[in-house]
């Protein structure tokens, strides 16, 4: 096999590498011959080969030739037949690409496919007949046709041989398009008497090894005389034909003369070609020599055509001339796009001038009417780059982002210069990889949520949701419960978070009374590598709910005395007895409190106020009312479900002690003093003896038990509720409490440390019955506070105290 010199130069470009490197090889070889080692010419090594996935690229329907990756060599695939490659064009070849990615490169090869003799010489004709004049004179000539032979070179038509040469010998002679006109001529004049007909063989040689020939038969008709030929009126004539002319357009008109006269004077034209393809396009009137096109004539498959034209008398003489037609083009071929490679799939972080596709453009029009632009149709972050004529390189432009654009369907428009412009287009699909570039974004700057007191743990509160513009892994969100500590308790132990869902759950039972809102961080993670985070203040707020009963503070319930409030006689309607003061821990409505009269010894004459709890009469105190009243006044809060606390108001009806004492005694010892009304005087001077020792243990006593009820209240864990009573007065002005009386209550934060403080009014009488006394003694207390409290600034009612002697 020959082989050339291999010429190998490269042109960086984008992110390409091309180079051009040429081999030569005969027609006919047998599949798997070697054609050349292009990994060696081309300086790669046989692991690039595979590695880029090195293939052949070519824009012929054919493949003559295959790349071995694995030895670096290209193959022969099929037979070539250079006859049907090429026919008469020369030199010819094949032309491809090859082909390598990671990174994209491609190399450009041409094999020039050589000729062998592998075609004999023939001619159109197997007999060709003449008619001659006898008259004919020495030096005649008569025009043959010339032999083809699809071999080109030294392989094809190399000479051609005359015998007999008894009347004729051969004349050639070389055109200026390498081929040969061949001519017989008369070297001995004709006589028709002695040889009517001449029979002649001409026999065409190739110059190949072996040497092939071809014969053909010349029949010589001999006729008598006809001294003139035919003569064109020039030897070469020349005409214009454009593409897609259609058929019966007259290409062009030749003319020829014959000095005879008669039959022997009438021309009749032919063409003498032996070419198929030409006698197939062209034809030629036999007697005005007009050639009209009789077939599709088309520049890209030829641009120009030569035609022999034969003119010839009747006497059998003849002349030949040339015509040469030029096709001219026009604009009627498409600019073909051809994928070279292409990436499907970017990542959205490419960098600008990154190559996604090679493209190649082909037009078969030349001049401007294949001159190839190409553009983008759609306004898209790529560009189109040339890298050499008609290669084309589609490179990103600008920055991807995938959230804004996950797919682009590229439109390549190429569009010739000609008039009108032809144009193709291709849609290339590219897809946008993601990378994690987009941290979380919670719905909300900041989340409140509320949950009720005395929730069961593991309870469901809010759920917070943040959203990734990433996609798939980079887009799962995670949820974190950030480090952090609510009165210096960590606060995981107060909610959790799931990961998955974010819902925040609590982890135990939230008590109102003593924590009413707290504050965290929760973290929004996604699964990316490296991931991103961000961070959101979640505010938990605990309602409240109705837990806690109502307290009453006054009257204070005693276990052994019994507390009285004094009502005179004269008592008018409206007249203030006591005011009942509760308090609830709860707040809102909860700690909302209300008064009723629940029961009582006569409801004809009290009534309790549903808001500020104050016992007053209803109706004008009579003698008839009993001396003792008994009230039970229930305080309910406004919860759901309410919850309530009761009280008992002892009431005396008296306009003096004694009589209240009387009353109070008769009701503890009724039947002791009916038994004995002796008994009671001696009682009674007992009581009168003691009444010294009896005060002294009764004042002991009281300030024992204030002492106590300061301590209870002290050392009590309920927390603060500030409850502001009003002020209260008796506007009547014929009561027994013609004084303004005033009942406040501060609360501070700790409760043992509150102050329940009573003003005093000097008329003001409490009574205290013990109901275990035997004896009576009537004293009027006055006290500062019921609390012990010097400062106190609720006025308390003098108090009667009756005591057992």
């Amino acid at each position: 096999m020959k082989r050339l010199a291999v010429l190998f130069f490269c042109v960086a470009s984008v992110s390409s590498v091309i180079g051009q490197v040429s081999y030569s090889i005969p027609e006919e070889m047998p599949k798997g011959s070697l054609v050349g080692n292009i990994a060696q010419d081309l300086g790669l090594q046989i692991k690039r080969l595979i590695t880029g996935k090195a293939r052949i690229y070519t824009r012929d329907s054919d493949e003559y030739v295959e790349l071995n990756r694995d030895r670096g060599v290209l193959l022969v695939k099929e037979r070539i037949d250079r006859e049907t490659l090429c026919r008469q064009t020369t030199p010819c070849a094949l032309h491809f690409q090859v082909i390598l990615e990671n990174p994209m490169e491609f190399y450009s090869v041409t094999v020039q496919i050589t000729d062998i003799n592998d075609n004999s010489p023939i001619f159109k004709k197997a007999e060709m007949n003449f008619k001659i004049s006898e008259s004919m004179m020495i030096g005649a000539k008569l025009v043959l046709e010339r032999a083809v032979d699809p071999d080109v070179g030294i392989n094809g038509v190399h000479g051609y041989e005359l015998k007999p040469t008894d009347n004729f010998v051969l004349k050639l002679h070389n055109n200026a398009d390498g081929n040969k006109n061949i001519e017989m001529v008369l070297q001995k004049p004709l006589d028709r008497e002695k040889q009517e007909q001449i029979s002649l063989v001409l026999t065409a040689v190739d110059g190949g090894e072996p040497q092939m020939s071809g014969t053909m038969q010349i029949i010589i008709t001999v006729l008598d005389a006809n001294d003139n030929a035919p003569v064109f009126t020039q030897p070469t004539y020349k005409a214009t034909v454009t593409e897609n002319s259609p058929k019966g357009t007259v290409v062009a008109s030749v003319t020829a003369s014959d000095a005879d006269q008669g039959s022997n004077g009438k021309i009749t034209y032919s063409i003498t070609n032996a070419i198929d393809d030409d006698k197939k396009l062209f034809e030629v009137n036999k007697e005005t020599g007009e050639v009209t096109l009789i077939g599709d004539i088309d520049f890209e498959t030829s641009r120009n055509h030569q035609i022999h034209l034969l003119a010839s008398d009747d006497g059998g003489l003849t002349d030949s001339c040339k015509l040469l037609i030029d096709v001219q083009d026009i604009n009627d071929n498409n600019p073909e796009i051809n994928i070279m490679s292409k990436t499907n799939v970017i990542s959205e972080d490419a960098k600008v001038n990154t190559v996604v596709t090679m493209i190649n453009i082909e037009d078969k029009d030349t001049g401007e009417n294949g001159r190839v632009q190409c553009s983008l149709r759609e306004s898209v972050p790529f560009a189109l780059k040339t890298s050499t004529n008609n290669f084309f390189s589609l490179v990103t432009d600008s920055d991807l982002d995938r959230e804004g654009a996950s797919e682009y369907n590229i439109t390549v428009t190429c569009s010739d210069e000609g008039l009108p412009s032809l144009s193709s287009s291709v849609t290339l699909t590219l897809q946008i990889s993601d990378v994690n570039d987009n941290p979380p974004v919670f719905e909300r700057s900041s989340y409140e949520a509320y949950i009720v007191e005395n929730n069961t743990p593991g309870l469901s509160i809010f759920t917070v949701k943040a959203t990734d513009a990433d996609w798939n892994q980079n887009a799962r969100v995670s949820y974190i419960l950030e480090d952090s500590s609510v009165n210096g308790v960590p606060v995981s132990s107060y909610v959790s978070v799931s990961a998955d869902s974010g819902v925040i759950h609590a982890v135990r039972s939230f008590d109102y009374e003593q924590i009413k809102d707290f504050k965290f961080c929760i973290k929004a993670q996604d699964g990316g590598s490296p991931p991103l985070s961000s961070n959101v203040t979640v505010k938990i707020m605990i309602q409240d709910q109705n837990d806690n009963a109502p307290q009453v503070l006054y009257p204070v319930q005693t276990g052994g005395s019994l507390v009285a409030e004094m009502v005179p006689r004269s008592a008018d309607v409206g007249y203030l007895v006591t005011k009942v003061v509760a308090v609830d821990v709860d707040s809102g409505q909860n700690a909302w409190l209300s008064y009723k009269l629940q029961k009582a010894t006569d409801r004809a004459l009290f009534e309790v106020g549903l808001q500020n709890g104050e016992v007053r009469t209803i109706r004008q105190v009579t003698d008839k009312d009993a001396v003792k009243q008994r009230l039970t006044v229930i305080v309910e809060d406004n919860g759901q479900p309410s919850r309530s606390a009761t009280v008992i108001v002892n009431v005396a009806v008296a306009d003096s002690f004694p009589e209240v004492l009387s009353e109070f005694t008769d009701f503890t010892h009724d039947k002791e003093y009916n038994e004995n009304l002796t008994f009671y005087l001696v009682l009674a001077l007992a009581v009168v003896s003691f009444l010294f020792i009896t005060c002294v243990v009764v004042i002991i006593s009281v300030k024992i038990y204030r002492w106590r009820q300061s301590r209870i209240l002290y050392h009590s864990n309920l927390p603060v509720i500030p409850y502001y009573p009003p002020r209260y007065s008796d506007t009547l002005g014929t009561g027994t409490l013609p004084h303004v009386y005033n009942y406040e209550v501060c609360r501070t934060t700790d409760s043992r440390k509150s102050d329940c403080k009573f003003g005093r009014a000097g008329s003001q009488n409490v009574l205290i019955m013990d109901p275990s006394s035997t004896g009576t003694m009537q004293r009027i207390q006055s006290e500062k506070s019921i609390l012990d409290e010097p400062d106190s600034p609720l006025e308390v009612r003098n108090k009667l105290s009756f005591s057992h002697l």
